[in-house]
């Protein structure tokens, strides 16, 4: 839509308000409201002036003024307020020298989208991300001085096979054999259901919905794929939506990576392809249907993997899910069909259309802008500089021997060992000013401060378990 198209879509729909939704640096969507008289056409121009000192990894506050212009193309009404409100994902600019703000994850990705066009390589990059949630009854946590405690529970979960709930119905999916099994077991068909009513209302295309591995009410909705920006838009408007979805329901929903100890967690497996003039160029006849570009593109992503690990498995909780030996891809290899390799080559159509990779190490607690451009660079680095992403895995890794798996790269163990294998290599990340040394520095240093340090100070309860008699 144009500005004026968005002014007359509000009227139609009768908007009292509008909501302005943009991106702070560890990647929540941060919002504030106006009423409708407010919005002109000059407002897609000139912006909206905000204190941006507040926003996280964001302006000090001896430099706070900042612009927010909102893309009318993103325009919809938003499906959860009491009253008709227009919503909007805004870039953010300096306002005084009218450039987009380094820091902004949306203009990152926007300047991504650019450098792959510069590049004359591709002209569109698709990303397909699979985001796993978890849906709780309940959520309790706290962390003081005096003690520290989590506390989550799901009438659907394993572990209240002999709650009393009267009555307890049972049928509740045992640990790791949540995939696919029909209603009573699965419990949040309908919810799940009710989340894609509203995402395609939002205008968001979805392929599927099922119940994940993990008990609890683990949860998948596949989108539709789409050009890099509009996907990650997309996907911060997903997690809205099944946010809202869940709470208004009385649920609570998450996107954390390892909340269950002992069952499987949420990872983001994203599909990638780059295509030119319309047509796709990772089709081919090498390894697994790819050309020698989708297998240079692999060998970008594997040479890189484990410093875009500090930004697509970005929290210290990431850790936990990539653990050698457990269902998350930790081994850096790539293989087709073989889901134990942290790359896979999708084997479901012959089309050429459907040719693409799928990147497993992901997980939904990531900052999709920022992740989704890592992504990109380290493919378009291995495009440009040739890299051979050596031989493929077809073995199930979980079953090698010890002499076997010594020979395989993995990821970091933790996000400590990531930040330190990003500042050791983002120099592809550079490229085009895609990413800023600023970025880059502000990044390394605010998850170091604010979550490896701060995790690293607190005693963790089960230290209490193995020490506390010691």
């Amino acid at each position: 839509m144009t500005p004026r198209e968005v002014i007359e879509f509000a009227k139609k729909n009768n908007c009292q308000m509008f909501d302005i939704k943009f991106m702070d640096l560890p990647g929540m969507w941060q919002h504030f409201s106006f009423p409708m008289n407010e919005l002109t056409e000059g407002t897609f121009e000139n912006g909206l002036g905000f204190d941006g000192s507040s926003i996280r990894g964001w302006r000090a506050i001896h430099a706070s003024d900042m612009l927010v212009i909102p893309d009318p193309v993103t325009a919809i009404m938003d499906p959860f307020t009491k009253y008709p409100t227009l919503s909007l994902i805004a870039n953010i600019f300096d306002p005084i020298t009218k450039e987009p703000y380094n820091r902004d994850p949306r203009s990152i990705a926007q300047r991504a989208e650019s450098f792959l066009k510069s590049t004359g390589l591709a002209d569109i990059a698709y990303f397909g991300p699979e985001a796993e949630f978890f849906v709780f009854d309940d959520i309790r946590y706290n962390s003081s001085h005096s003690g520290a405690f989590y506390s989550i529970d799901s009438s659907e979960a394993a572990w209240n096979t002999g709650k009393e709930e009267g009555p307890n119905l049972g049928h509740k999916p045992r640990f790791k054999e949540g995939y696919f099994p029909a209603p009573p077991v699965d419990s949040m068909m309908d919810l799940r259901t009710e989340m894609v009513m509203v995402m395609q209302q939002c205008g968001i295309e979805i392929e599927a919905q099922h119940h994940e591995v993990a008990s609890a009410g683990q949860g998948e909705i596949d989108m539709r794929f789409s050009p890099m920006l509009n996907m990650a838009d997309k996907l911060m408007l997903f997690k809205y939506i099944i946010k809202n979805v869940a709470y208004k329901n009385g649920k609570s929903a998450t996107f954390m990576p390892k909340p269950i100890w002992g069952d499987n967690g949420s990872g983001m497996h994203v599909h990638q392809s780059l295509w030119k003039d319309g047509k796709p160029l990772f089709a081919g006849d090498k390894y697994g249907g790819l050309s020698e570009m989708g297998l240079h593109y692999i060998g970008g992503i594997l040479k890189h993997a484990q410093s875009l690990a500090a930004i697509c498995a970005p929290t210290t909780n990431s850790y936990k899910r990539l653990v050698p030996g457990f269902e998350a891809p930790v081994n850096l290899a790539y293989s087709s069909r073989n889901r134990s390799a942290s790359i896979r080559i999708p084997m479901y159509s012959p089309s050429p259309k459907a040719k693409r990779i799928e990147v497993r190490f992901p997980d939904p607690s990531c900052n999709a802008y920022l992740a989704f451009s890592a992504m990109l660079m380290a493919g378009l680095d291995g495009i440009q500089n040739k890299i051979d992403p050596g031989a493929p895995m077809d073995k199930n890794i979980y079953g090698l021997s010890p002499e076997e798996l010594a020979e395989i790269p993995s990821l970091p163990g933790s996000l400590e060992d990531a930040l330190d294998a990003l500042e050791a290599d983002h120099e592809y990340l550079l490229k085009g000013d895609v990413f800023t040394q600023d970025v880059v520095d502000t990044w390394i240093d605010y998850k170091r401060e604010n979550e490896v340090g701060e995790l690293r100070k607190r005693p963790h309860p089960y230290e209490f378990t193995m020490y506390y008699d010691i």
